[in-house]
């Protein structure tokens, strides 16, 4: 298992061609994590746009650069409107990332209907340990949208998971794992107080995406977003509380710099 981080020449390279390119990415998310979710891809370099306005499942979900779908949108969002913007991605051969929150936590119909989005073969898909355990098929144990098991607990899950569904599988936590089901890397670091900011696991999936826009191989753009998560984190330990660590991990995000090592 390889570690990824902030020194690898393949993440620095994925940055500047978010920076240069300026990736246009639509995602459905939930109200409470759209405004982070749209911030952290613009401090990253790309262009969000967010929700289900009349076409825009079709018109954007086939035409942007990458499309990501948190499965918690369905707060606001009809099943018919999510399955519209993940065929959308599907057909057109776009790039999307599934995030499906709080499956496994008791809510049957909510899990039949997140569970239906894997038709559309996301191209990652990315969760806490009990979200994806739970979508793998196992015992997912989690409270709402909080997870009661470790990434490392997942591990054998998202192998057999990715393998199943050709697809890259991303999991949160102490340690983020990442794998296409044949290949894992590990990216470490950052800084506990990001499961204290309302968004900040939602919002990783839209830079999750905005990442499988760049020429990178699929498994290190997603790995990439999470070593990009720990970077800026880690950079915004010094913050005294979670509301300044919130706008401070925003600021060094914006700030990371492809050329300074």
């Amino acid at each position: 298992m390889q570690t990824l981080s902030w020194r690898d020449r393949a993440v620095r390279d994925a940055l500047r061609h978010i920076r240069q390119n300026k990736p246009f990415c639509y995602g459905l998310t939930n109200y409470i994590a759209a405004n982070l979710s749209a911030n952290v891809l613009l401090a990253i370099g790309a262009g969000p746009a967010i929700g289900a306005a009349l076409d825009w499942q079709q018109a954007f979900g086939g035409h942007a650069s990458a499309v990501w779908i948190n499965a918690a949108c369905l707060m606001s969002n009809t099943p018919h409107e999510v399955r519209q913007a993940a065929r959308a991605a599907h057909e057109a051969g776009v790039p999307w990332v599934l995030d499906p929150v709080a499956v496994g936590a008791g809510a049957g119909e909510y899990d039949r209907v997140v569970q239906g989005l894997l038709d559309f073969r996301p191209t990652a898909i990315r969760g806490n340990a009990s979200e994806l355990i739970a979508l793998a098929g196992g015992k997912g144990d989690g409270k709402g949208v909080e997870t009661t098991l470790t990434s490392q607990d997942a591990l054998p899950f998202i192998n057999d998971f990715s393998r199943s569904q050709g697809c890259i599988t991303a999991v949160s936590g102490a340690v983020d794992y990442i794998t296409n089901g044949h290949e894992t890397l590990a990216v470490e670091g950052g800084d506990a107080r990001l499961t204290q900011v309302t968004g900040a696991g939602c919002s990783l999936g839209a830079l999750t995406a905005a990442l499988l826009s760049t020429t990178a191989e699929p498994l290190t753009a997603v790995a990439a977003a999470h070593v990009f998560y720990a970077e800026a984190s880690q950079r915004a330990s010094s913050a005294r509380g979670t509301g300044s660590f919130a706008i401070r991990f925003l600021d060094e995000l914006s700030l990371l710099d492809a050329d300074e090592i």
